[in-house]
């Protein structure tokens, strides 16, 4: 593989050799990234994974339109969004499959992306040829990041097609921009599972060193970290006796922002808000802040609004992952095996 990137270099863009061009690392760029997602469609992994979300966003479906069948006769609103939000009797949603299986899809495409080059001695040759070393490393992490969104948005659209087909009753244009706003932020919560998995391939020299760490972050952001966050809070604000009614908002706060570092409850906050409109709030609201409040609700934009933080932190998280990873792997020496 990578002498045909090194024939296609010189043969379709000879202009790559010479020192002083303006494209050649773009040049460069352009080929490594069709060469990974060329490994990533024809990879048995890559199957795996597809066969594995299409099953499971199948059968949330099922479970949602078994569901539905009530709300529909009885003419609820946003109906469509219930596709997504709804469980069955025994079959969890759609989103709560995709917070619990996009952690794995970044992770399958990105835990070896680094090492098992290293490990086989083809990092050493690529490198060798005329690429920029930090093309290998973008190359890999935006083939993976296109394959994470075409995966997820065909995902959404097949799932949208079959629930129309179903239901009988198309989505009206907020609908429809929810389930957008839903999906891209639904690509970038993979996203950064995706980076943290690259930098732990830098890191380990072992692919399956990386994967177990990788996983093990999934179980203390999934699991433990609202444990953490209940533990913290209440050893800094304790609820005990007389205090609870001074430390009550201030254990709340704490617990809140604490389980707001982990990615998992910024994209489950996240996506409830943008697929519910009845949520008109993130944070803490008070019954004083209640009075006088109109019940209804909340129109797109003012969703948006209200996501909109979790969307720039979820960003600045793979950002984060993916910098730490360019900055290690473009400082690290690499060896011929």
């Amino acid at each position: 593989m990578t002498q045909t990137i090194a024939k296609k270099l010189k043969n379709s863009f000879p202009a790559a050799a010479e020192p002083g061009n303006h494209h050649e690392k773009y040049i460069g760029l352009r080929a490594l990234f069709h060469k990974e997602m060329a490994d990533h469609i024809r990879s048995r992994r890559f199957l795996l994974i597809l066969a594995l979300v299409v099953l499971t966003g199948f059968a949330s479906l099922y479970g949602a339109l078994s569901s539905i069948s009530s709300v529909v006769e009885d003419g609820g609103d946003f109906i469509f969004l219930k596709l997504f939000t709804t469980s069955g009797n025994s079959i969890p949603s759609f989103v709560s499959f995709i917070a619990l299986l996009g952690p794995f899809i970044g992770l399958a495409l990105g835990f070896d992306a680094i090492n098992s080059e290293e490990n086989s001695g083809t990092l050493n040759r690529l490198l060798s040829q005329p690429i920029y070393r930090d093309s290998v490393i973008n190359g890999k992490f935006l083939a993976g990041a296109a394959i994470i969104f075409v995966m997820i948005f065909v995902m959404g659209g097949m799932v949208s097609a079959i629930g129309l087909l179903a239901i009988g009753i198309p989505p009206s244009f907020e609908e429809a921009g929810r389930i957008v706003v839903f999906l891209f932020f639904t690509s970038v919560y993979v996203c950064f599972w995706l980076g943290l998995s690259i930098l732990f391939s830098v890191l380990c020299r072992h692919a399956a060193t990386s994967a177990l760490a990788v996983i093990a972050c999934w179980l203390v952001f999934t699991i433990f970290m609202s444990l953490l966050a209940g533990i913290i809070a209440a050893a800094l604000y304790p609820l005990d006796g007389y205090q609870a009614l001074f430390n009550m908002m201030d254990y709340y706060k704490c617990e809140l922002f604490i389980n707001r570092l982990s990615p998992y409850y910024l994209y489950s906050e996240a996506v409830t808000t943008i697929l519910n409109p009845g949520v008109r709030s993130v944070g803490i609201v008070t019954t004083s802040q209640l009075e006088g409040a109109v019940a209804g609700y909340l129109p797109f934009g003012q969703s948006l609004l209200l996501i909109w933080p979790h969307l720039v932190a979820m960003c600045a998280m793979t950002l984060i992952a993916f910098v730490i990873a360019y900055l290690k792997f473009m400082r690290r020496e690499i060896r011929a095996n």
